[in-house]
C-alpha cells in the first residue's frame, strides 16, 4: 500500500479532475503503467490509498492506523455465497429441532432456540425478550438473506432492485448480530446448570455452532469490491488524505466524491448509490457525549436492583449482578465468575471510559498518539457487544428452568437497566467518528 509519505510524491498518478460517469459503474479503470487499479481512502483515518494487488487470502491494511482496507480471497463472490447458503440451512434446523434439555429426578424440560423470548414475554419482560430474539435471530437472518439478494444476482450477472437499500440494511445490522456472545451464553448457562440437572444438547445446538462459524467465515470472505470497485485513480485529488483532497468517501460503496457536489447546507447523494453522503457524522461529539451519560446514568440501576431470581425447592432470593458472581466463586466456578465479571463489570466501564477519553481528546485537538487512539477505538466497538452474555445468559436459564417448586428462575428489573447500558454504549461507539481523531494531526 501507498503510506503517507508516498502519497505526497505521487501526484503524477492524479490529474484533479471531475469526476466522469464511467467512474461510477462496475469496472474499474486500470492504469496499467503505474500498477494501480483506483484509490480508496481509509474509513478510519481518511488517508488516500492506491489499490493494488495482494497475494491470494491476504488483505491490505492503512499504512497510518492500521485498518482493514481489502482483502483478496479466491473466487471470492462463490465463496460468500457459498457460507452464506450454508448459513441459511443451519439457521432453518436451529428453528426446527431441540435446542438444549434439562433432565432432574426423572423429568426433563426441553426447549427450541426462542424458548427463552418466549419466556421472558411470558413472565412481563417483553422488551427483554425483543431485544434478544434482534439480536440472536431476526438481525443474523436479516444479515444473511440480505448478502443472498445482494451477491446472488450478481453472480448470473445481473442486479434487482433496491440493492443498496438491501446492502445498507446488512451494514446497519451487523454490529447487532451476536450469535457469538449467545454461543458463549450458551456455554455459560450448560456449566452453571452442572449443579441443579444434566444438560443435554439437542440437534439445533450442534447447528447453532456451524452457524456461528459459517457467519463468521462469510464476513471475513466478504470485500466490497465484490459490488463496486475503488475510484478511477484521476479521482484522488490533491492531498494525503479524502479531506485535504476535497473529497467525501461514500460509507457504503466507498466511491471518493468531490466536495462540490454538496448543497450549501452539506448535503448531497452519491452519485453510484444513492446514499446520503457526510464529510463526519453529523453532531458526533454531541451524540456521543449524550449517549455515554445516558449508559453511565443507567449503570447505576444496573447495578443495584436484581437482575435475577433462583429459586430452589422453594427457598431463594433476588441476586444482582455482582451477588451471582459472588455466588458462582464461592460455588467454586471462578472462571465462570471472571467472565460474567470482566463481560458485565470490567466491558462496560472500560468501554465508557474509552470513548470518554477518545471524545475529549478530540475536543482538545491533541495529536498525542493518534494510532494507538484509534485502535483503542476499534477494541471498544469490538468489545462491546460481549456485555450481552449476561441477558443471554437470563433468557437462556429462563426459558430452560421451569421446574414448578424444584427450581425456577426469573428475570429481574435490573436486567432490563443492564440492557439499556449496553444498547446504548453500542449506540455511543457506533455514534463517534475515528476520522475526528486525525483531523487535528500535527
Amino acid at each position: 500500500m501507498v503510506g503517507p509519505n508516498e502519497q505526497r510524491t505521487q501526484h503524477s498518478l492524479f490529474s484533479g479532475t471531475a469526476l466522469s460517469p464511467s467512474m461510477y459503474g462496475r469496472i474499474p479503470m486500470t492504469n496499467s503503467s503505474s500498477g494501480f487499479d483506483g484509490v480508496l481512502a481509509c474509513h478510519d483515518c481518511d488517508l488516500l490509498h492506491h489499490v493494488r494487488d495482494v497475494p491470494a487470502g491476504g488483505k491490505a491494511l492503512c499504512s497510518r492506523c492500521g485498518a482493514l482496507l481489502y482483502r483478496n480471497h479466491p473466487d471470492g463472490l462463490n465463496r460468500v455465497l457459498s457460507l452464506n447458503l450454508a448459513a441459511l440451512i443451519c439457521m432453518i434446523l436451529v428453528n426446527v429441532f431441540p435446542f438444549l434439555s434439562m433432565e432432574i429426578a426423572g423429568r426433563v424440560e426441553e426447549t427450541v432456540f426462542i424458548s427463552g423470548v418466549l419466556s421472558l414475554y411470558q413472565l412481563g419482560m417483553g422488551e427483554l425478550g425483543l431485544l434478544v430474539l434482534l439480536t440472536s435471530l431476526l438481525f443474523p437472518l436479516l444479515g444473511i438473506l440480505g448478502m443472498l439478494y445482494v451477491l446472488l444476482p450478481v453472480r448470473f450477472g445481473f442486479r434487482l432492485p433496491g440493492l443498496v437499500p438491501v446492502y445498507r440494511l446488512v451494514r446497519i445490522v451487523a454490529p447487532w448480530c451476536m450469535l457469538d456472545v449467545l454461543l458463549l451464553s450458551v456455554l455459560l448457562a450448560a456449566v452453571k446448570l452442572l449443579d441443579i440437572a444434566n444438560v443435554v444438547p439437542g440437534i439445533a445446538l450442534y447447528a447453532f455452532v456451524a452457524l456461528v462459524v459459517l457467519e463468521a467465515a462469510a464476513y471475513a470472505s466478504f470485500d466490497r469490491a465484490l459490488l463496486w470497485p475503488a475510484t478511477s485513480t484521476d479521482a484522488a485529488g490533491r492531498g494525503g488524505t479524502a479531506a485535504d483532497a476535497e473529497l467525501i468517501n461514500c460509507h457504503t460503496c466507498a466511491l471518493l466524491v468531490p466536495a462540490s457536489m454538496l448543497s450549501h447546507a452539506g448535503k448531497g447523494n452519491c452519485p453510484r448509490c444513492s446514499s446520503p453522503l457526510h464529510r463526519r457524522k453529523a453532531n458526533s461529539i454531541k451524540r456521543t457525549w449524550a449517549l455515554i451519560i445516558s449508559a453511565l446514568l443507567l449503570l447505576i440501576p444496573a447495578n443495584i436492583y436484581p437482575v435475577m431470581t433462583v429459586i430452589r425447592f422453594g427457598h431463594g432470593e433476588p441476586s444482582t449482578i455482582a451477588a451471582g458472581i459472588e455466588h458462582l466463586i464461592e460455588a467454586g466456578m471462578w472462571p465462570l465468575g471472571m467472565i460474567v465479571f470482566v463481560a458485565s463489570i470490567i466491558v462496560p466501564f472500560m468501554k465508557l471510559a474509552a470513548l470518554s477519553l477518545l471524545q475529549v481528546s478530540v475536543q482538545k485537538r491533541s495529536g498525542w498518539r493518534l494510532r494507538d487512539r484509534t485502535v483503542l477505538y476499534r477494541l471498544t466497538e469490538l468489545v462491546g457487544s460481549w456485555s450481552m452474555v449476561d441477558i443471554f445468559l437470563i433468557a437462556l436459564l429462563t426459558g430452560l428452568v421451569k421446574l414448578d417448586a424444584l427450581t425456577t428462575i426469573t428475570p429481574d428489573i435490573g436486567a432490563l437497566f443492564f440492557a439499556g447500558v449496553v444498547v446504548t454504549t453500542i449506540f455511543a461507539a457506533n455514534s463517534f467518528d475515528p476520522r475526528l481523531i486525525w483531523d487535528h494531526r500535527k
